[in-house]
């Protein structure tokens, strides 16, 4: 799960990450997520977890020591760097899915897109569009598609709409 460490300026944002905590509970689907108890990060974790769902946060140490660890998860694994945070991350999820945040988690879901694309997964991506925000980033991906420098196949590798249901069993149906 990728997401905002800060909440956004619109509540929508926050309302779509407890709804998306509690969808992905309600089918039985365990969160891997950043470790930390703030932003949309602390509203999917603090959310999957009061549904009795299973949460488990990757963080690296010096985000520990800056105190942004949630101390009540699952499982929480502590990390030397950010390199080992995404690739922990990679090997602990069986699927990823983002919603609206900041350049980390622009970086994550474009860097498990190309690892896809490069043949280094096999899991599903999805981004749930919390009203319209990924809007520009979409028509980039099209434009990057349309002028040449994205395959079709690698665009459709990506899986959005801004239903979180309607993302998941896009997911669920996935077979890469």
């Amino acid at each position: 799960m990728f997401c905002g460490s800060s909440s956004g300026d619109d509540p929508t944002y926050t309302a779509a990450a407890v709804a998306t905590a509690e969808a992905l509970v309600a089918r039985g689907i365990r969160v891997v997520y950043g470790g930390a108890h703030v932003g949309l990060m602390g509203t999917v974790a603090d959310t999957a977890l009061a549904a009795g769902g299973e949460v488990v946060g990757v963080i690296p140490r010096s985000m520990v020591d800056r105190e942004v660890a949630h101390r009540a998860l699952t499982e929480l694994h502590v990390v030397g760097s950010m390199h080992d945070r995404k690739a922990l991350m990679a090997d602990l999820s069986d699927g990823f899915l983002a919603l609206p945040g900041g350049m980390g988690t622009l970086e994550e879901l474009t860097e498990v897109l190309s690892w896809s694309q490069l043949g280094l997964h096999r899991k599903p991506i999805g981004l749930v569009d919390v009203g319209g925000y990924y809007d520009n980033w979409l028509a980039f991906l099209d434009g990057a598609r349309d002028a040449g420098f994205l395959h079709p196949r690698h665009r459709d590798l990506l899986l959005a709409g801004d239903d979180v249901d309607a993302v998941l069993d896009a997911m669920a149906r996935w077979t890469g």
